[in-house]
């Protein structure tokens, strides 16, 4: 069983998972947003999604912003919140006289604190996708004060497991600070290759999101595979066997592992 305190930070729709140590859940098992002509969004994770809530992780979601359009001036408070960018570019600004542009393959933090406005615009000329995650920051870091801190994708601790190139965005000696618990990594597998997933630690299981690409996933010693596509979810924990990746063979398959306190029962 989960220890209460990975249980009241969860929230899962009754039914939507089993109790089983991997499981692979479609893309459209989840939410599309078009609420204006210039967003698109996916929720693994919150706003409509039956995974409402992962051990403090209160959203994971796939968001596209059309050129000249973004969210202008809007508040947050108590959040840690990541942006990782697949996609173009967006130009962000906040209240701290923090601003920048945050460019495809970089990472950027900001932490909430007691209050913080910001806005995220879109104002090039090509689309913006990027992943938002949205933490609740830990209690013991509620007195520091709103900031922010973005991260390049050569700063980041990188590695080669099989035909994946890793790059540990949270955690594993990345250089971006934390204020909330978990580690996220970003994987790029070459097209045609394969690569087996690093098993989540014993207090940790793991939600992985795929960004981009199709492939397969195959569970230790299965004779069949998953078919894999843009936006599908897979949950392991540390009792599942190892999971295998194999890309297509004409382009890479990109994702994101989230290894988080346990919240599978």
């Amino acid at each position: 069983m989960q220890p209460m305190s990975a249980l009241r930070q969860s929230q899962i729709a009754p039914g939507f998972i089993r109790p089983a140590p991997y499981q692979h859940l479609p893309a459209n098992l989840f939410p599309y947003t078009h609420p204006a002509w210039w967003l698109h969004s996916h929720f693994a994770v919150g706003g409509w999604s039956p995974l409402q809530r992962l051990s403090g992780m209160l959203t994971a979601h796939m968001t596209q912003i059309q050129p000249h359009a973004g969210f202008t001036w809007h508040p947050h408070r108590g959040l840690e919140i990541y942006t990782w960018v697949l996609d173009g570019k967006l130009y962000h600004e906040d209240t701290t006289g923090g601003k920048g542009i945050i460019e495809a393959g970089e990472l950027q933090r900001m932490f909430a604190g007691d209050y913080i406005e910001h806005q995220e615009l879109n104002p090039f000329d090509e689309p913006a996708r990027v992943i938002q995650i949205w933490y609740v920051a830990d209690s013991k870091h509620r007195a520091v004060a709103p900031h922010y801190q973005q991260v390049g994708r050569s700063d980041l601790p990188v590695e080669r497991i099989g035909h994946a190139t890793v790059h540990h965005l949270i955690g594993h000696g990345s250089p971006m600070v934390q204020h909330m618990h978990g580690r996220l990594d970003a994987i790029t597998l070459d097209a045609g290759g394969s690569t087996t997933l690093p098993t989540p630690q014993p207090d940790e299981d793991m939600f992985f999101y795929v960004t981009g690409g199709t492939g397969t996933a195959r569970h230790g010693d299965a004779r069949t595979s998953d078919g894999l596509g843009v936006y599908d979810v897979l949950l392991t924990s540390q009792e599942a066997e190892p999971v295998h990746l194999t890309a297509t063979a004409d382009s890479p398959l990109h994702a994101l592992a989230f290894y988080l306190p346990r919240f599978l029962a």
